[in-house]
């Protein structure tokens, strides 16, 4: 090999050697020194849309993601009672299997009006929010968890009002895909949950808890425990909805008895059960408080 040759692969051999700066370099990006880096930016990244889309602040609406829409629901009860209907013409007996369908089904009917009554609330939520105008940005904005039931209820509230809605997405095991009502704008996808409630919280004015498990119990009592605590300072409005629900699967009642809440700490929410309620007591407390 002459001189003047491995003096050009040595070039090329140093030309290709370039390092990586370290904000390309995907490997330590992805990696545990990286960790403080990915959660800023989970914090910055939606500061930067929220305030290019002129985001002032939310009315968050939780609750399960397994609701289903009453149309969905009664079309599903109906293909079961079909099925028991045709075996029982053939004088075959109906398999408990079956009949266990029918009855989550039954339930899922009756559940299913917590649904239509989200899309309720959060479309009057934006008519409302609309006619305040938008000189000094978007104010009280629907904001979901991003996913199915409840969470596309509220989207899709905002959606047929023509509004803006927020949907703050997680990465699961399981997959969860965003909802199609989100403004796609405003469609955010969190790997840290504790960063995603942060989002929940902060530009938060109010919160609308529907039915759910325990994600939304979790979410339920870690703002009642901010609020109890004066973590959070602001005026923050908590509205459980669906108190036959709510007043079955969590006795506060019983809580202030025992004496490990003080009967003020009820004052913290407040019980509804029609989307019209609940749209007065917003809009008359959102208007005393922020406007």
């Amino acid at each position: 090999m002459t001189g003047e040759k491995i003096e050009k692969e040595e070039k090329a051999f140093s030309a290709n050697r370039q390092p990586v700066k370290a904000y390309k370099n995907l490997k330590f990006l992805n990696s545990p020194d990286a960790r403080a880096l990915r959660i800023l930016a989970e914090y910055l990244e939606p500061l930067s849309r929220f305030r290019k889309y002129q985001v002032v602040d939310t009315v968050v609406f939780f609750g399960s993601a397994r609701t289903k829409p009453m149309k969905e629901a009664k079309a599903k009860l109906r293909e079961i009672e079909s099925k028991i209907k045709e075996l029982e013409s053939r004088g075959k007996p109906v398999p408990q299997s079956l009949l266990d369908e029918k009855a989550r089904a039954e339930i899922d009917v009756y559940m299913s009006r917590y649904y239509e009554d989200a899309v309720e609330l959060a479309r009057l939520i934006t008519e409302w929010s609309a006619s305040l105008g938008e000189a000094n940005g978007h104010r009280f904005v629907v904001c979901s968890g991003g996913g199915p039931g409840i969470m596309e209820a509220a989207n899709k509230g905002a959606y047929k009002a023509r509004g803006l809605s927020i949907g703050l997405n997680i990465s699961l095991p399981y997959e969860q895909k965003p909802n199609q009502y989100i403004t796609e704008e405003l469609n955010f996808e969190f790997h840290y949950f504790f960063m995603r409630k942060f989002w929940f919280i902060y530009p938060a004015k109010a919160l609308v808890i529907f039915p759910g498990g325990y994600g939304t119990l979790d979410e339920l009592f870690e703002v009642l425990t901010l609020l109890q605590t004066r973590k959070i300072k602001k005026k923050m409005l908590v509205l459980i909805y669906g108190s036959e629900y709510w007043k079955k699967i969590v006795n506060f009642d019983a809580m202030v008895e025992y004496g490990v809440i003080d009967k003020d700490d009820l004052k913290l929410f407040r019980f509804v059960d029609t989307p019209i309620e609940a749209f007065e007591y917003l809009k008359n407390e959102l208007t005393k408080h922020y406007l």
